[in-house]
């Protein structure tokens, strides 16, 4: 997939298998493809038994293996010095210390003669681990040589997105976040590159950061800050991946503070062709405030949820609150509700739904009372009919208008 790093392919080839979407051996197909394009060689050799298990696998990959075991050795003989050097305390202690790279690279070179050669070999074989999958190391490395290295250096990029992708694929989400906010903050300083350069580095965070929001605790609410809120990066959704929307969506639907993003969600999905039923969902309540479609939708987003590497996990929340969504604006727009009518649209029974209703009118503030014995819902009295409300709105900007001809025609009467 475009803005996808190979590594992180995999696990998205993974989730299919366990869901009956595509034949399994077409999956393994694919994976096998991308393998060749990593140095990988013993995974790709196991993936080759699996697709042809009575076959031995082609020289080629042999002489891959040959090579890759030469080359690592190599860059190994050459990190000793930079691994052993790192490893003693008194480095280990001015790490700890001395935050500013200037003053850590000032000891290293004049108690230990390391210079930028040394400091090249230590990303090039972070970056060897990270291709033959050794994430850990590769993670080690890499930070090694962004501590160092001046932002303008030559691999300093491509080291702090290794550093990414190696948090993400150990699954260590704290980590992840936090450079994924690093990161984040060196694209908007970056003042060398184009417009359209940094258009594409936030389309590549923007896809990357998926796996960290829905995994990370507070992930959910980042990605409406960052995604919603913050404009570089709703306009690089807007321009090079509208499909985000889909996970916008979801974040706000599942999010506490729903009320505060649904708003600019709906001015956003209204200027946007894309759709899905998960969008679709939130436009038919929000815009159209059809339930009939709005249920139908929903039934569709179970399905779109259950099959998307993503928001799998978020199923059973955004069917609660997709729930409490309806029942509140349908509560919202009406003054008397049926309880059976209520208990069809959320797909429970009428006893269910009562409860249901007594939840949803305590977390929604609502002013409202159950009518048990006669099976309805009866909302308080007490709130103004929309149309009145209108007719009030009108009315004051009626005599805001003419409060403003009058100063002026006193303006000008006076030759003000």
């Amino acid at each position: 997939p475009e803005f996808m790093d190979l590594h992180l392919v995999f696990p998205l080839l993974e989730f299919p298998s366990t869901r009956d979407i595509y034949r399994n051996e077409s999956l393994t197909e694919s994976k096998y493809k991308l393998l060749q394009n990593t140095n990988m060689v013993d995974f790709t050799i196991d993936v080759f038994h699996s697709l042809h298990p009575d076959e031995e696998p082609p020289e080629t990959l042999h002489d891959k293996r040959n090579e890759v075991v030469k080359q690592l050795t190599l860059l190994q003989e050459r990190s000793n010095h930079v691994i052993e050097m790192f490893s003693r305390k008194d480095v280990t202690d001015m790490v700890e210390k001395h935050r500013d790279s200037q003053q850590l690279w000032d000891y290293l070179s004049e108690q230990y003669q390391f210079d930028r050669e040394k400091l090249d070999d230590v990303f090039h074989y972070g970056k060897f681990m990270y291709d033959v999958g050794n994430y850990a190391i590769a993670s080690t490395n890499l930070d090694f040589y962004r501590n160092l290295a001046p932002a303008d250096s030559q691999f300093y990029s491509s080291a702090q997105w290794g550093k990414l992708a190696s948090e993400i694929l150990q699954q260590n989400w704290e980590e992840a976040m936090e450079e994924l906010e690093r990161l984040k903050d060196n694209i908007s300083a970056a003042l060398h590159l184009s417009y359209s350069e940094i258009l594409v580095q936030r389309a590549w965070l923007i896809h990357w950061g998926l796996f960290v929001y829905f995994n990370h605790p507070q992930g959910r609410d980042s990605i409406i800050d960052v995604f919603l809120y913050q404009k570089p990066y709703l306009n690089a959704i807007q321009t090079m991946c509208p499909h985000i929307l889909r996970y916008i969506t979801t974040a706000v639907v599942i999010s506490k503070r729903r009320r505060d993003g649904i708003k600019e969600l709906i001015k956003v999905l209204q200027q946007e062709s894309y759709k899905d039923p998960i969008t679709e969902f939130v436009e038919s309540l929000y815009v159209n405030f059809d339930f009939d479609e709005a249920q139908s939708k929903l039934k569709e987003c179970k399905t779109v949820i259950e099959n998307d590497f993503f928001i799998v996990g978020c199923l059973d929340e955004f069917t609660e609150n997709a729930r409490l969504i309806i029942s509140e604006i349908f509560c919202r727009i009406h003054q008397r509700i049926e309880i059976d009518m209520l208990a069809d649209n959320l797909n429970m029974e009428p006893a269910e739904a009562e409860k249901w209703v007594v939840n949803m009118i305590r977390l929604a503030h609502l002013d409202a009372k159950i009518d048990s014995k006669n099976g309805y819902v009866v909302m308080g009295g007490t709130s103004v009919p929309v149309y009145q409300k209108l007719i009030d709105k009108t009315k004051d900007l009626h005599l805001k208008a003419n409060s403003c001809c009058q100063k002026i025609d006193k303006k000008l009467t006076l030759g003000i």
